[in-house]
């Protein structure tokens, strides 16, 4: 399902500038919906023809264990939601809102999640593999999340509004799988990756300034040009990863890290 690019650009512009996302009540041009209305419009889809809630407000809504059967989501409203082990594989999700929304165990593999706004959601155990993530994911709860082979590297084609890119501040990634996953120039600053595993993540000009690595795997990993800066790397493996034109500040643990064929740490480590 397309979507004029102006109302694209017009609700990212409205997700980027707001200090804070409105209630249920103060989204107009949002139509709201029930949860029985939802169940109805899933009931005669399938995935070769899944249904159109393309900007709908769905906030608030118990939509626990229901599969969306790769619904179109794109602008749709799910601040608060409870999408709790809810199939969303597949789904177009693009410029959606899910501030504060309950997605712990969800299936969101493959989805389009293309500057989705994810503030303190909760995607405890949730499902990601696979999909498109770029949006922002500050104080969210990716805690035992699989993020295996998520395409979530920096748009460089569209930049007219900054950078857009992951942005996963404050996170809780503590034992989440990101092996093989590309978060190429992402900001995972003072979040908690502690017993996460990024080994043959792609991570190179990403941002780890306060980031809590204890015990991470980043065995192969590609951390070229990134920035650590009181960056704590006890326990970490980081046999063969490449540090190179890495920038290094207040970094501690090494000493009590694997770093057998690791390229480019700083000399006082070898």
């Amino acid at each position: 399902m397309s979507f004029p690019r102006h109302a694209i650009e017009l609700v990212t512009a409205v997700a980027v500038l707001l200090p804070r996302l409105p209630s249920a009540a103060e989204w107009p041009g949002h139509e709201k919906l029930t949860r029985e209305q939802v169940i109805a419009a899933l009931a005669n889809t399938s995935g070769s023809a899944p249904v159109d809630l393309y900007s709908k407000n769905l906030s608030g809504l118990d939509l626990s264990g229901i599969d969306f059967k790769g619904a179109n989501l794109a602008a749709a409203v799910l601040n608060r939601s409870n999408l709790a082990r809810a199939n969303l594989s597949r789904c177009n999700l693009t410029v959606s809102f899910a501030e504060g929304t309950n997605l712990s165990n969800a299936n969101l593999q493959g989805a389009m999640m293309f500057s989705m706004q994810l503030q303190g959601a909760n995607l405890k155990g949730a499902n990601l593999s696979g999909a498109r993530l770029i949006g922002d994911l500050r104080r969210a709860n990716l805690e035992q999340a699989v993020l295996a082979k998520v395409n979530g590297a920096a748009d460089m084609k569209n930049q007219s509004m900054g950078l857009m890119r992951a942005n996963i501040l404050s996170a809780n990634l503590r034992g989440a799988d990101l092996s093989g996953s590309d978060f190429s120039r992402a900001d995972f600053s003072f979040s908690d990756l502690s017993g996460a595993n990024l080994a043959g993540a792609k991570l190179n000009g990403v941002e780890f300034g306060g980031t809590d690595m204890r015990g991470a795997n980043l065995a192969g990993a590609d951390l070229s040009g990134s920035n650590f800066i009181d960056t704590d790397f006890t326990g970490a493996n980081l046999a063969d990863a490449n540090f190179t034109a890495a920038t290094f500040r207040g970094v501690r643990g090494f000493d009590r890290a694997n770093t057998q064929g690791a390229r480019g740490l700083p000399a006082s480590t070898r």
